[in-house]
């Protein structure tokens, strides 16, 4: 974060600030899905945020020695967002509204960039456990192994193991017990996003980057829907669109809503100069 002041001439405080946004104003509503089937592992969601904020996004790569490359799409100035690394580990982000914030914890997008830090699914699990998350969100993390989804809240981390079918998926409110936590519901429309995206997951053959692709167009409940569109009454919708092939260690992103594709990006921490930018 001091580089990123350093070299945006801004201040600290406010960069600091960019990377506590999520514990200070709650927001994103998005649909994130992992599924493992075979040798395939799958991570993929749809971002979902405020229409303006679309000419902030970014495509970050970073290279640092002793540590795994990483590709990820971000807003400018915040260093933990959803991507993949060079060792394939990926991550995903809910937003989810609870009251209570845990000041000796990370921040959420901390905890992202804690993530993509690390050398497998399993260490990212580890590390957060320990460290703690300060607010509420889910984090999905996977690697070529598979996906777990992690509900945090300023008190607890609550694991989401994957199904029988190798699928984890989440919206924007919890579906595991959290006691002495109250969420508040922000979107009306996350169990059915949740629902759609769940029967969209089994009634298809079997995970790749096309189909997946094709799971994030889906409007039924539009305008609320999957694939989100703003309306009169809020200007949320879907920003970006990204599907993760683990054992390949890319990205295919979509800047906008994925059934109005404004570009394409391939993200590949393990070959920089192919990499795109947002």
């Amino acid at each position: 974060m001091r580089g990123v002041a350093a070299g945006s001439n801004v201040p600290f405080s406010s960069i600091l600030v960019l990377n506590v946004r999520s514990e200070i104003a709650f927001g994103d509503g998005c649909t994130a899905l992992s599924w493992k089937d075979g040798n395939t592992s799958i991570l993929a969601q749809n971002w979902d945020w405020q229409h303006e904020q679309k000419e902030n996004l970014i495509c970050l790569h970073i290279d640092r020695h002793g540590k795994p490359s990483i590709e990820m799409i971000t807003e400018g100035g915040i260093i933990g967002k959803i991507g993949l690394n060079s060792a394939g580990v990926g991550v995903c982000l809910n937003a989810i509204r609870a009251r209570g914030i845990e000041f000796t914890r990370l921040p959420c997008h901390l905890a992202l960039r804690m993530c993509l830090d690390s050398n497998s699914r399993e260490e990212a699990v580890v590390a957060l456990q320990r460290a703690g998350v300060a607010s509420s969100c889910h984090i999905l993390i996977a690697d070529a192994g598979g996906g777990i989804g992690l509900e945090c809240s300023s008190i607890d981390v609550v694991e989401i193991p994957m199904t029988s079918e190798g699928l984890v998926v989440h919206t924007n409110h919890y579906v595991k017990e959290h006691p002495r936590v109250e969420e508040i519901t922000f979107l009306e429309d996350s169990e059915a996003r949740l629902a759609k995206i769940s029967m969209l997951a089994r009634v298809s053959e079997s995970p790749d980057v096309k189909s997946v692709q094709l799971m994030l167009e889906d409007e039924e409940g539009y305008p609320t829907a999957i694939n989100r569109q703003r309306t009169e009454e809020t200007s949320i919708e879907t920003l970006f669109s990204i599907v993760m092939d683990l054992g390949s260690v890319t990205a295919d992103v979509r800047p906008g809503r994925p059934s109005e594709v404004e570009d394409k990006l391939k993200l590949q921490p393990n070959n920089r100069e192919e990499g795109g930018a947002a």
